[in-house]
This record gives C-alpha cells, structure tokens and sequence, in this order.
C-alpha cells in the first residue's frame, strides 16, 4: 500500500504526476509523467538522455505529486528514492502504456522492446517514504 488506505486508493485511481527531482546545484526541476502503479512502486518511463534521468542518476531522491484530473483537485504527494531500471524494461513500459491509453488489454508491437533500447528508454522505480496531501475533499 502507498501511504493511507485513502491516499492509496487515490493515487491507484490517476494516471498523471508531476515529478520532482534535484538539479547539480539543488535546485528542483519539475516533469510531467503518466504513471503506472507495480506492487507498492510507483514507475514511470524517461530516456536516460532527459534531466529527470540525469538528475535521478546523480541524486535519486525523488518526489511525485499524483494530481486529480478534475474538482476537487484533490493530490498526493509521494517522496522516496528513485530507482532506474535498464534492463528487463518492457514489462514496466506495458503497465505504463495501459495506464496512459487506458486500454488494460493493450499489447505492444513486434519489436517494442528493440524501439525502446533504441529509444534509451528506462523505468523510473519509486517507492514511498512519505506521502501526504488532500484526498478526501469534496
């Protein structure tokens, strides 16, 4: 479970998150992601050549704000440390891809994984060790 049964059950509900992670210099930079939630780990998808990978590398704390679609603009706010998965990378990219078409039968094309290595495409593994914010308004 990630946090509370309510924040839980929230957060399993969404699909878009904003992703913070540290600059060089500890500055925060933001990025907007579809998630996908394995086990009690949030993951999402980035190429190694984007900041969010470059800055997860260097300094894997890591916090995403799940955001609510609509009133009542409800959130939750999940921080941890990030793992970046470089292998064994398709079955985090399916989930990811389900969630974001919203199509849980959805199969990839011949070669997905191939377009993904090509891609330098990783799965961003977080797993929470705070999580806070409003789920119950409205």
């Amino acid at each position: 479970m990630i946090g509370t049964a309510d924040q839980d059950a929230f957060i399993r509900s969404q699909k878009w998150a904003v992703v913070t992670s540290l600059r060089r210099d500890g500055s925060p930079t933001n990025s907007v992601v579809f998630f996908a939630i394995e086990g009690d780990e949030i993951l999402f998808s980035t190429t190694l050549d984007r900041l969010k990978a470059k800055t997860l590398k260097r300094d894997p704390r890591c916090a995403i704000t799940v955001l609510d679609e609509g009133p009542p603009y409800r959130f939750a706010n999940v921080e941890g440390t990030a793992r970046i998965e470089e292998q064994d990378i398709v079955p985090g990219h399916i989930m990811v891809n389900r969630v974001m078409r919203g199509a849980p039968d959805w199969q990839p094309p011949e070669g997905y994984e191939a377009t993904l290595r090509q891609q330098g495409r990783v799965i961003v593994r977080l797993a929470a060790e705070r999580v806070s914010g409003v789920v119950n308004r409205g």
